[in-house]
């Protein structure tokens, strides 16, 4: 492949360990919760906990056998350092990045908006009285409150008639309220001030939110394609500006990687560490919600390893099962393990185990180590091995103990 005149040419290990430098999966294990979430911008909360929390085991995979009271402590305890939004955690520090966002909310320019906008409008009342309730009653579960709409919400979907939680949700995307702390899985919420209390955010121009929160997106996923900066999928309004800033100050610079087609952009800092052998190999496993495994066609570019959760798939049209955890062993993504705790039982039960077709051998001692770590941290005392191991995992049943 012909290298365009200033690109820098990796090749596909160094582009593996690239990303995974920038992720957290390889070289020296960051400290804590709090400090892995400012690291990666975000980390994606999901409820479902077949082996854990979506986002504890996305924690787990980068810092091991964490005290998830440290996460909860960040989230709940003033002063708190990491809050809730939408379907991810983020670091307090960044809330003038993300403010933005909020104050746009509900974006009446694209058609769910406006129905939004409209809905709100409908039903000013009932803002004013959960506003309220929680103002002099809070904090409070959706259950706590009535159902005043006065115009119910109506768009086709599953949330039909849910109008308190309907509510709930706009209130706490214009940032009027927060997740206090949760109860189970169940969201607790309050007055946004009363959740991140302190000096009204900073505004900030559309211009500095592109550069900033772009260079941190660059920064956290190690290689991006042109074109990038979804962050949350605000459609930054300064996006085309903040990638030309970032090019021309020498912080996102061309790449391209033996395999692939066309350009990629790494950050400067990225390919420093990886030059300055901070490289170090890690085996791990990683959940269907990580921030690696959430990148498809990076994880198919790269890694040459297709992933799709199965967990809404019917049982008889699943490959690998529901909740198909990647092996990652070192720079290769080698197989998958299809897992479930049986929380009363005490046991992290494998219904099954597949490896890539490229897939070493060898590797079962640091495979069956991993599963032990996971196991020990979810606090189960056995582990019931699969029925059957492919060749490349061959004794997983001995070394699993």
């Amino acid at each position: 492949m012909a290298v365009r005149p200033g690109s820098r040419r990796l090749t596909a290990r160094e582009a593996r360990r690239l990303v995974l430098l920038a992720q957290g999966l390889g070289g020296a294990p960051w400290r804590g919760p709090v400090e892995t979430v400012e690291r990666l911008g975000r980390l994606q909360v999901d409820p479902t906990r077949i082996v854990e929390r979506g986002e504890r085991l996305t924690l787990w995979s980068r810092i091991g056998g964490y005290d998830r009271e440290e996460l909860r402590r960040a989230l709940e305890e003033p002063p708190v350092t990491l809050f809730e939004y939408v379907s991810f955690i983020l670091p307090v520090a960044d809330l003038p990045l993300h403010r933005p966002v909020l104050d746009r909310f509900p974006r009446p320019e694209y058609t769910r908006g406006r129905y939004m906008a409209g809905w709100l409008q409908d039903n000013a009342g009932f803002q004013r009285y959960i506003l309220g309730e929680l103002e002099r009653r809070g904090p409070l579960r959706s259950r706590d409150l009535d159902d005043r709409a006065e115009v119910p919400w109506r768009t086709g979907g599953w949330n039909d008639g849910r109008n308190v939680g309907r509510m709930l949700e706009a209130l706490w995307r214009g940032g009027q309220i927060a997740i206090r702390r949760r109860e189970a899985s169940e969201r607790v919420w309050d007055l946004f001030e009363r959740v991140l209390p302190g000096e009204e955010v900073e505004t900030l121009p559309d211009e500095v939110v592109a550069i900033e929160l772009m260079e941190r997106q660059l920064r956290a996923a190690g290689l991006v394609r042109p074109g990038w900066g979804t962050a949350l999928d605000y459609r930054l309004p300064a996006r085309d500006l903040g990638e030309t800033t970032l090019r021309e100050d020498a912080t996102a610079l061309p790449v391209t990687v033996d395999g692939t087609d066309g350009e990629w952009l790494a950050h400067a800092d990225g390919l420093a560490a990886l030059d300055a052998g901070a490289w170090r190999p890690r085996t791990t496993l990683l959940g269907p919600f990580d921030s690696l495994v959430a990148d498809r066609q990076l994880l198919a570019e790269l890694f040459g390893f297709t992933y799709r959760l199965e967990l809404y798939v019917p049982a008889a049209r699943r490959e690998f099962g529901p909740y198909a955890l990647p092996i990652l062993d070192g720079d290769r993504l080698t197989g998958r393990l299809d897992a479930a705790l049986d929380r009363r039982a005490r046991t992290l039960r494998l219904h099954g185990v597949w490896a890539e077709a490229d897939a070493p051998s060898g590797t079962t001692e640091r495979v069956a180590a991993a599963i032990r770590d996971l196991a020990e941290w979810l606090g189960a005392g056995t582990v019931e091995p699969p029925e059957t191991v492919p060749v490349p995992f061959a004794g997983l049943a001995t070394a699993l103990g």
